[in-house]
């Protein structure tokens, strides 16, 4: 009998980790996250302010619908110091601008595509029609639009929206066409959370620059062997946070909520303060949690979120407080830095009880399915694969029924970030071991090195085809993605 990655590494009693050098894995050679080395000098850090993406506005409301339009087209913005630097945008902005919605109140957002190439849109966290959830196929093509509709009938949660296009989300993501969508409800809205100037989302990710700007991407149009050489994932040098190099904040002593989002192809982070601090974090990709949590270090995979609340009335008028990346050394250990300006009134509190959350019960499972996350050969050539599979519209690999709860058992070779369309989930256990805390809704989980992840879900609200799916958007690109059809 043949033995495979996951058995191997299983018998060995060692993690991928355990077994690699730079860009490669030992054990079946797969490749790793490669660092694309911009041409540009570093700016200094926490030289330019924070940048807050722009609000969206609604053109029409009736007493039921608010109505949006987007629009994805390029434009050149300012973003390292004294460079101009093309983006493909969202209104040609990046981040695109806020959506804020109620959750219960239909949003229909219109996106017209004046770029050059196709496009997808899909609302990241969306409980949404499969007409309206960006499948890969789904293509905007130039000159044309397509209205989203998203009736949210769902949690108030920190979702984002991005493109989601098959076989090319990580350079068009990479180029600028990502954005904030922000659900709200009355529950949340009856805590004395922080709120107005200081309820700050931040979009954190990587990018390179060239010299003149431009923001390199390795494509299939460079030397040969050039986009296999990243297809374990693009890093950047240079770490953004709302489109910004290691932005700083001045700030109230005050209580601030920090809307953690990791926007980037292929990094993971582990946030902290520096000189040290607690995050209390109060919700994860799905919404509240149901009692906060005291952190030294918040960790985010690709398309992960995480809501925490920072407390600068800790430190002094004057104080520098950095939030930083535990998991790297030098310039990309910095995210941003926060400087405590003035004393000032603060009315709000995070409760002990912040939300209801409902656990799903392992008993009512319906089927357990096996999804398999590993790299092989596809095509004469190399990709990632699902069940030993790459993507194909055409096929279908799951047919849950609608109202069904099932478990699903994820297992890796290497580090990837699942995230499931429609529905969210709870994990059940992670390497064997349940997770600590309590029951939190997430729609993306990473998967360690050679580890296996049980989550469970529920799928409600609408029958159609949706996608499972690695967040590492390289990984995504060259195939690791599964069509589930909702019966």
């Amino acid at each position: 009998m043949t033995m495979t990655r996951r058995q191997a590494l299983r018998l060995l009693g060692l993690g991928a980790a355990a077994l690699t050098v730079p860009g490669c894995s030992l054990l079946g050679r797969t490749p790793s996250p490669r660092l694309l080395v911009g041409g540009a000098p570093l700016p200094e850090p926490y030289t330019v302010p924070l940048p807050l993406p722009a609000a969206a506005r609604p053109h029409r409301t009736d007493a039921t619908t608010d109505y949006y339009e987007l629009v994805q087209r390029p434009a050149e913005v300012e973003i390292l110091p004294g460079l101009r630097t093309p983006i493909w945008g969202y209104d040609g902005q990046f981040p695109g601008p806020t959506i804020r919605a109620r959750s219960g109140r239909r949003t229909v957002v219109r996106v017209t595509n004046r770029l050059g190439v196709p496009t997808v849109t899909h609302l990241h966290g969306g409980h949404t029609p499969p007409e309206s959830d960006g499948y890969p196929t789904d293509l905007v093509q130039p000159g044309a639009h397509r209205d989203h509709t998203f009736p949210l009938e769902q949690r108030a949660a920190t979702l984002w929206y991005h493109d989601h296009r098959m076989d090319h989300t990580g350079p068009q993501v990479w180029r600028g066409l990502a954005g904030f969508f922000l659900v709200g409800d009355e529950e949340e809205a009856a805590l004395p959370l922080p709120a107005g100037e200081r309820d700050l989302p931040l979009m954190i990710c990587d990018r390179s620059f060239a010299t003149d700007g431009t923001m390199p991407y390795p494509t299939r149009g460079d030397a040969p062997g050039a986009r296999e050489a990243f297809m374990g994932g693009v890093l950047g040098d240079v770490i953004l946070v709302n489109g910004a190099p290691w932005p700083r904040l001045g700030v109230d002593r005050a209580r601030y909520r920090l809307r953690l989002l990791n926007g980037s192809n292929a990094r993971t982070y582990e946030l902290g303060l520096s000189p040290g601090g607690t995050l209390t974090q109060i919700g994860s990709d799905g919404g509240l949690l149901a009692a906060p949590r005291s952190l030294r270090r918040v960790r985010l995979a690709p398309g992960e979120r995480a809501d925490v609340v920072v407390d600068f009335a800790a430190h002094r008028v004057g104080d520098h407080v950095e939030l930083r990346n535990l998991l790297e050394e030098g310039p990309q250990a910095r995210v941003m830095r926060f400087t405590v300006e003035r004393d000032a009134r603060d009315d709000s509190a995070v409760p002990k009880t912040l939300s209801r959350v409902e656990p799903l019960d392992p008993a009512k499972a319906a089927v357990t399915r096996d999804f398999t996350f590993t790299s092989g050969s596809m095509h004469g050539g190399t990709g990632w694969l699902i069940n030993d599979k790459p993507f194909d519209a055409r096929r279908v690999d799951a047919r849950p029924k609608l109202g069904q709860t099932e478990i699903w058992r994820l297992t890796s070779d290497v580090s990837h970030p699942v995230h499931l369309h429609l529905s969210p989930f709870q994990v059940l256990s992670a390497g064997g071991e349940r997770p600590a805390g309590p029951t939190e809704w997430k729609d993306t989980v990473e998967l360690r090195e050679a580890q296996t992840v049980e989550i469970i879900t529920r799928f409600t609200g609408y029958r159609g085809r949706y996608v499972l799916h690695c967040h590492n958007l390289e990984h995504e690109d060259m195939a690791m993605m599964s069509t589930f059809e909702v019966i």
